[in-house]
């Protein structure tokens, strides 16, 4: 999701450009468990993936770029309720699991998690998700909100042709619905902040991508994870919908933990080089193109062998190598003005199209435009001068690796 327009607490309509078809009026949308906290601090609603959710708040501590920086030097508190969160059971779970996605699930070890990506049979990623290997004895599985209903079809579909061939296999798909809120805390202080309310835990133990079961602040039936979408340390909180607000309202009462909405959210992934799906990922898009190769592990591991997922042998060989790719994800930096979504990327003299840019921001943290998007392969290395038309004038810039900024995911000493 592209920001159209250079960040501002006062114009939100360019950052509802930016949500694309994802947002829309407030008509029809339901609300989340945080819906009166965020009418409580001055949210500027809109109708997100189905779920009324703030762009930014209209206080003294809130717009976008506060609430960016907010995330960055303290804790940021966003409300990502309209994820999809599933629960899988059943001895066989895992084995189906990797019917779908690109990683090695089975490999996980107990309480730990991977990013991983749901493919269809062409090779497209349908979906990016965060998949746990719960030492409860369960698979937690969080999806993207605008595509969760469309992945839980496809679970079901693909379900049902593993139990044909398996008649005596053992997996049940558990959609939470809207059981269950889910915040996402993040930022240095995110830490600090979450661990007031586990006091009989350590989390200096806790590895980025760890998680486990658990009582937040005294509320039962709540799930850690320690992970998120800014680039910083943090973790998403899985509550009961009931006692969601309740166990935000007691993170918030730590002095350096704001609430912080979707504008901030956007902006802090795209410095982090994180991808929004339907923006920079879609069912076109197979995961060498979009270079998370990676989350199927190194050329000699498991999954880049044995394969078994749908779409595999279409971006590898039998023995597991990367087919060519004909365009690549990239980073572009160096551009004075934003690069908007579906700007064009041209080669350096700015005469051949070589690509479009799918995400674009001025960068709170850099004080400069950066943007993401598909070049041509020959084009796709770092270093790389290009041109992109931005109203219609031929602007300098250059093929950038991601991150923008540095990260800071968190690895247990």
């Amino acid at each position: 999701m592209s920001l159209l327009r250079p960040l501002s607490r006062s114009l939100p309509l360019p950052l509802l450009r930016s949500f694309g078809s994802s947002a829309r009026s407030l008509s029809a949308a339901l609300p989340t468990p945080l819906l009166s906290l965020h009418a409580e601090r001055g949210g500027s609603m809109v109708d997100f993936a189905g779920y009324e959710l703030p762009i930014f708040y209209k206080s003294e501590s809130g717009g976008v770029l506060k609430e960016h920086f907010q995330t960055r030097e303290r804790a940021g508190l966003f409300d990502v309720s309209h994820m999809g969160q599933i629960k899988w059971h059943g001895k066989d779970a895992k084995d189906f699991i990797e019917t779908v996605v690109v990683g090695d699930i089975r490999g996980l070890e107990p309480g730990t998690g991977c990013l991983s990506l749901i493919m269809n049979e062409e090779g497209g990623i349908m979906d990016d998700t965060v998949i746990s290997n719960a030492k409860e004895g369960y698979v937690y599985m969080v999806v993207n909100g605008a595509c969760k209903h469309k992945d839980m079809a496809h679970f079901e579909e693909q379900l049902k042709a593993y139990m044909a061939k398996n008649p005596d296999a053992d997996v049940c798909m558990d959609y939470m619905d809207d059981t269950h809120g889910l915040i996402a805390i993040q930022g240095p202080s995110a830490a600090a902040a979450t661990a007031a309310l586990l006091p009989a835990l350590d989390l200096s133990k806790v590895d980025f991508m760890s998680g486990f079961d658990c009582e937040l602040g005294g509320v039962p039936g709540c799930r850690l994870t320690r992970c998120g979408y800014t680039g910083e340390d943090g973790f998403e909180l899985s509550v009961p919908a009931e006692q969601t607000e309740q166990v935000a309202r007691m993170l918030l009462e730590h002095e350096d933990v704001d609430v912080a909405g979707l504008g901030a959210r956007d902006s802090l992934r795209l410095e982090a080089g994180l991808c929004l799906y339907g923006n920079d990922l879609d069912e076109s898009i197979t995961p060498t193109q979009g270079a998370l190769g990676w989350t199927m592990g190194g050329p000699k591991g498991r999954r880049r062998k044995e394969q078994g997922f749908l779409g595999a042998g279409k971006f590898l060989t039998e023995e597991g190598k990367f087919r060519k790719i004909s365009k690549k994800r990239v980073g572009l930096m160096g551009h004075k003005a934003p690069a908007r979504g579906q700007t064009e990327i041209y080669d350096e003299a700015g005469e051949a199209l070589i690509g479009v840019v799918t995400s674009g921001t001025m960068s709170p943290c850099l004080k400069r435009p950066v943007a993401m998007g598909y070049v041509e392969s020959a084009h796709a290395k770092a270093g790389t001068k290009v041109t992109v038309d931005i109203r219609g004038k031929k602007v300098p810039t250059e093929i950038t690796a991601m991150p923008f900024v540095e990260t800071h995911y968190y690895r247990a000493p």
